[in-house]
């Protein structure tokens, strides 16, 4: 079959052919119906060896982590699915370690590396998925456009997860960000909490897209002193905003959210820009507040985004492409020409 492949590092990927895998027992064979391509598929292309040998990772292998299919073959043991069934492919996890008992699956030190980094993934015809953990049942949802549900909508609902004690009725969101995971972010405070959502891009075909999936309102990017923008926005009698989630993780973006941020309000950093913090923390950063750097997210997490899209109250915007112009649909990805997530139908 034919597979897209990191033969070695700081080499691009290629397309080769390898077989098809075999199942054992506590195994599984999904045939991919879709998968969808993500920005960290480029940094991992040009990941130096030492960093990606520190992680466990080991080359060659397979691109592609935002998998769904339909189930091939199972190997003995398995009893959550059965053949013919469609199936999400969630971000892995041990199940065993103190995280994971703890319900704190993204954190699991076992899952550094995994399906499509460091181990084979999605951009083929097949792939074999060791244990039933991470497998979540898609009903009728359809597979061929369900793959971004794991990443870009798990990751998503995972920052809404950790931002979402700060809004309460009459509270104010922001999502600084509104390409692949922003989209979802903006969907899924919508649908899961009672937030008035702001959607920040510099792009206005972006910002035109948060409207139509629900944002109530839309900010340039590029205005000056982004936060006091921002702020503008806080509820009555609140010094800020009480909630950002921001998935681009630069300088600028990092110091607008927490300067638009309230005293005791929630920041999620989800965007891997590069951005620190240099303020310190003592009169540097909103008082009281909660500060998570988001990677990752759980099999918990997939459900739930997976339970929205069947209710019809999360959608999937997808650029489709065949397996042999995968090449292509990466170059467009970083490009930023994509107006969906780019997925691939081997």
């Amino acid at each position: 079959m034919a597979a897209y492949r990191l033969l070695d590092w700081e080499r691009p990927p290629e397309l080769v052919e390898v077989p098809v895998p075999t199942v054992g027992p506590g195994q599984v064979l999904v045939e991919v119906a879709g998968c969808g391509l993500c920005h960290s598929d480029l940094t991992m292309v040009a990941m130096p060896g030492a960093i990606g040998e520190a992680l466990g990772w080991e080359v060659p292998f397979t691109l592609g982590h935002e998998v769904a299919g339909r189930v091939a073959a199972v190997g003995r043991g398995i009893e959550a699915v059965a053949e013919g069934d469609a199936v999400l492919l969630a971000a892995p996890s041990c199940g065993a370690c103190a995280h994971c008992r703890a319900g704190r699956g993204s954190a699991c030190p076992h899952a550094d590396a995994g399906r499509g980094y460091g181990r084979d993934g999605g951009l083929a015809r097949y792939v074999r998925v060791d244990g039933e953990r991470s497998l979540v049942p898609l009903g009728a949802l359809d597979p061929r456009h369900a793959g971004p549900l794991t990443d870009a909508g798990g990751t998503s609902m995972h920052a809404v997860r950790r931002v979402r004690p700060a809004l309460g009725p009459g509270s104010t969101a922001v999502v600084i960000g509104v390409g692949g995971l922003g989209s979802f972010a903006v969907q899924i405070l919508r649908a899961a909490t009672e937030a008035r959502v702001i959607a920040v891009d510099v792009d206005p075909a972006a910002r035109d897209r948060a409207l139509a999936l629900g944002a109530h309102d839309v900010v340039d990017g590029t205005v000056e002193r982004l936060h006091r923008t921002l702020r503008t926005f806080a509820p009555e009698g609140l010094e800020g905003v009480d909630a950002v989630i921001d998935i681009v993780g630069t300088d600028a973006t990092i110091a607008a959210s927490l300067a638009a941020l309230r005293r005791g309000g929630a920041f999620a950093l989800v965007g891997a820009g590069g951005g620190g913090f240099p303020r310190p923390w003592f009169g540097g950063l909103p008082r009281e507040a909660t500060i998570t750097a988001v990677e990752r997210s759980t099999v918990d997490d997939a459900r739930a985004v997976v339970a929205l899209a069947a209710e019809g109250r999360v959608r999937v915007e997808v650029d489709e492409y065949p397996l042999d112009r995968v090449a292509e649909a990466y170059a467009a990805l970083d490009a930023g020409t994509l107006v969906g997530r780019a997925v691939v139908v081997p």
